[in-house]
């Protein structure tokens, strides 16, 4: 009996010890919050700021380098296409719209530009600025290197000397008719400088003004003249008529050739004008 005891009373000592032994934390007071969804950081006070995978990082760089790429192709194609096409089509235009033909032999006329034909292309060029066609403030900044600066005006002087053959191929060369092709496109111009127009309707116009001239130039008054004779009184008694009218009109005698050569010009400039750009500033991301 007294060993049934002790070991009863060991028992019990050891579970005393036991419960001694089990560590028991300390109760803490908080609230209870949920679980912030994946790529979300939240903290106290403060919005929650996302945080994007790595995978989505690859994939956006990848986006911004095919961007940048496409974005660098047009802008070296307009390149192309304002400082070497454009300039190249303008300066040809300047080339053949002073080339004339001589009736007796054939051979090679540069005929210079009138007073008038520089005069006519500057309020020409007035007109591209007013109708828009031409943004001065996209040819010529501050912020532009002053190479693209000079390149720009380049690309604008050769137009004016197109501009200025042009007018150059489609006037007569001297006498009335020249005086009265001056008076209309004078008239027409400054009309239009104080007309309220688009750049569509201003293309329309001087395509419709330029063939006009060509046809009445080149069809009328080339026929009306008479060809080259060996002297005055050999061309009477051979085309009397025509002999008169070139004598009256004063017109000049040249090779049908001339005009399939002027027709070129003015297609080439008409070209020129439509593909040029308003603005030569490069496309900004």
């Amino acid at each position: 009996m007294m060993r049934e005891e002790e070991k009863i009373g060991r028992e019990e000592e050891k579970g005393r010890r036991g419960e001694e032994e089990i560590f028991f934390p300390p109760v803490v007071d908080g609230e209870l919050l949920e679980a912030a969804p994946v790529g979300v950081i939240v903290v106290d006070d403060e919005e929650p700021t996302a945080v994007a995978p790595r995978v989505k990082d690859r994939s956006l760089k990848i986006e911004d380098r095919r961007s940048k790429t496409e974005d660098r192709r047009p802008n070296s194609q307009a390149a192309l296409r304002n400082y070497l096409f454009l300039p190249f089509v303008f300066l040809t235009v300047a080339l053949l719209g002073g080339l004339r033909l001589s009736s007796a032999d054939a051979a090679f006329v540069f005929w210079r530009p009138a007073l008038f034909c520089l005069i006519a292309a500057a309020i020409l060029l007035v007109l591209f600025f007013r109708a828009r066609l031409i943004r001065f403030e996209d040819w010529f900044s501050e912020d532009f290197p002053t190479l693209r600066n000079l390149a720009n005006g380049a690309v604008l002087i050769t137009l004016f000397a197109a501009s200025a053959q042009v007018f150059n191929a489609l006037l007569p060369e001297q006498g009335l008719p020249f005086w009265v092709f001056a008076f209309c496109f004078f008239w027409t111009l400054w009309n239009n400088l104080f007309a309220d127009f688009e750049t569509k309707k201003l293309l329309q116009s001087l395509g419709a003004m330029f063939g006009l001239a060509f046809v009445v130039k080149y069809l009328i008054l080339a026929n009306l003249a008479a060809p080259a004779a060996d002297s005055w009184w050999q061309g009477i008694l051979q085309n009397p008529t025509k002999e008169g009218l070139t004598w009256l009109l004063d017109l000049p005698r040249f090779s049908a050739g001339t005009g399939y050569i002027q027709f070129f010009t003015v297609v080439f400039y008409l070209l020129g004008l439509f593909l040029f750009p308003a603005g030569a500033r490069a496309k900004e991301n």
